[in-house]
Formats: C-alpha cells, structure tokens, sequence
C-alpha cells in the first residue's frame, strides 16, 4: 500500500499533469480520433487505432491521479526536522566502501519526476527515518543487507539538475 504523502511541490508537479492531460492533451488526441473516425473503415485505420489506444492511457492516468490527488496529504518543512532524518530531506549516505548515496526522500507519485527520489516506502528511506548525522544505517532488503552511514541531512538544498 502507497503511502499518502507527498511534498508541495510534488503536488504541484501532479496537479499540473493532471491539468496538462485534461486541457491539452486530451483535446488535442480527441480531435484526432474524431478525424480518423471520419475517415471511414475504423477496422483498418491505424490512425484511428493509435489515437485511440493514446487517449485510453490519458484517461486512465487522468482518473488514477485524480483519485490520488484526493487523498495526498502535502507534509511541509518543519524547522524541528532540522538534524534528523524525515519526509522531504536531501539524504547523503557512504559505505565502508567510499561508495555514495544521495537522495531525496518522498511520496511514492513523485519519484517518477527525478530521478535522485526515493519513495518513503523504500526500504532505504525506512531505514533512514529518525537518524541523525554519523548513525549507522543497516538497510535490509529480501536479497541483501547493507549498513551505510549518514553524512549529511539537508532540507533547503535546491537541485541544479
């Protein structure tokens, strides 16, 4: 089960794709399967046939992120965050490996959007919840487990890519 979080501005990356989907695109595919349609012999219209097939996947995305958008709670910054792991923080881990993480942590709709996201349902996330600078974090999955640690927690950090 998803998690109904979501930060403010992952809200405002759904409510624009959602009003993106019904204003313009899917105008702009319905004016086209009515064309194709006009054309005659559906059957063998691979115009008709590809629009069609578009517009069932915006209808469907339509309805899924207007049922999601219904139950998303917004979490905003909290200055009592500050030091700890929690939804919405910019998290760099390293392993004993010098290998390094750096993600953010958020509602499961918006990692799709970037690609430096983590869901807060991952098992990553999980384990970084409530930790602070310098923990030890043992990540467990159904195939490994791994132990990194924490160094750095940021909240106002501002991606250039």
């Amino acid at each position: 089960m998803k998690t109904n979080l979501v930060t403010r501005g992952g809200m405002e990356i759904l409510q624009e794709e959602l009003r993106f989907l019904w204003h313009e695109e899917r105008p702009e595919i319905t004016q086209k399967v009515a064309w194709a349609a006009s054309l005659g012999d559906r059957s063998e219209n691979a115009d008709y046939k590809e629009n069609k097939h578009k517009l069932r996947g915006i209808d469907r995305r339509i309805h899924h992120l207007t049922k999601r958008l219904e139950v998303l709670r917004i979490v905003d910054y909290s200055p009592e965050q500050e030091g700890k792991v929690y939804f919405g923080a910019w998290v760099r881990l390293s392993d004993d490996d010098d290998n390094e993480l750096f993600f953010r942590i958020v509602g499961p709709d918006e990692i799709y959007h970037n690609r430096k996201y983590t869901s807060i349902d991952s098992p990553m996330a999980r384990a970084c919840l409530g930790k602070e600078d310098g923990d030890d974090v043992l990540v467990k999955t159904e195939m490994s487990q791994k132990t990194w640690i924490i160094e750095e927690i940021i909240y106002n950090y501002i991606p250039n890519d």
